[in-house]
């Protein structure tokens, strides 16, 4: 069964061996941002709704838990933003009572956490890692072009809200981009929104893949350092690259997996070889593949070559 809804399972940076669940199409969103390895939002919007159907999401997951062995997590994170789909709660609360095994992460951009509905279905999650890019209004539009009608206290305040009630753990996300975010003035201004937010861990991330504006640039190490140093607490952690090792198994078709995980976010040949669990040899033959049936495209950037799925023909 080739999947629309559910991806994976991958090796994240921060989860181990995670199922992907996606709730929006591509590209649906309440921001905008220069730094996003999905792409140019084309749908932005604030309006939450049925973008992907519930029992089309639990088919998939019925079928992947009879043919495959339960991840770590199953993580809500995709083409967009998780919270914008108003079923959200129904497919966690479904993934607690059939598998309570599985701890259940939300990635959000923390746009919506200012709705008390929204906040009462991720209270159902084990881990929330919501997005906090900017304390000022300048850094946010800057980042993050937001949909119209979103301030950053709004959101901020959203985050501070919902952290004071919930019972799991808070992991607060920063997105360091060079010559936006990075003023000392602006990461004191975020520091007293950690403090006041009080997550279990802060993770300093940068750009590892193309964005959606080409001249936006990663961070170097010694940046990431530096932000790590005027931040100052003993929470913040520089999210590391995929560990080498680790077992997720390869029962899942491999070529569909590759064109789920690139729909999503482009990746270099290596990083689908970490993250698929794949024989280096069959992914060479597997790229060139699709790329000859003008599935996928090739793009050279900083870091090497990209694949991406070409978006004028439909995944099969």
């Amino acid at each position: 069964m080739s999947y629309k809804y559910i991806f994976g399972p991958v090796l994240s940076r921060r989860l181990g061996i995670s199922l992907g669940v996606d709730l929006v199409t591509h590209k649906i969103c309440s921001l905008d941002c220069v730094y996003c390895e999905c792409g140019k939002t084309t749908d932005l919007t604030l309006q939450r709704g049925p973008y992907v159907p519930f029992d089309a999401v639990k088919k998939e997951l019925d079928h992947y838990w009879e043919h495959n062995q339960d991840p770590d997590y199953i993580t809500f994170s995709g083409s967009g933003e998780p919270t914008l789909n108003q079923a959200l709660g129904r497919v966690i609360a479904y993934i607690k009572a059939q598998k309570p095994g599985i701890r259940v992460a939300v990635l959000t951009n923390s746009t919506l956490l200012n709705d008390s509905g929204v906040r009462q279905e991720l209270a159902l999650a084990d881990l929330v890692v919501p997005s906090l890019d900017a304390a000022s209004k300048a850094a946010f539009i800057k980042a993050n072009r937001p949909c119209k009608g979103l301030l950053v206290e709004d959101i901020i305040q959203g985050i501070q809200i919902f952290a004071k009630d919930f019972a799991g753990k808070i992991w607060l996300e920063i997105f360091i981009l060079p010559g936006v975010n990075d003023t000392r003035e602006e990461l004191c201004a975020i520091r007293k929104i950690i403090v006041s937010i009080d997550p279990q861990m802060v993770q300093l991330n940068t750009l590892d893949r193309p964005g959606t504006i080409s001249k936006i640039l990663p961070a170097s190490k010694a940046e990431l350092v530096r932000v790590k140093q005027i931040l100052d607490m003993d929470i913040i952690q520089i999210i590391a690259k995929v560990p080498d090792k680790k077992n997720i198994g390869q029962n899942r078709d491999m070529r569909s997996a590759v064109l789920e995980t690139i729909h999503r976010r482009p990746c270099t040949r290596d990083d689908l070889i970490a993250v698929l669990n794949a024989d280096p040899d069959k992914m060479d033959t597997l790229l060139a593949t699709l790329e000859t049936l003008g599935l996928i495209e090739a793009r050279q950037e900083a870091r090497g070559i990209f694949y991406q799925t070409n978006k004028n023909r439909a995944i099969k």
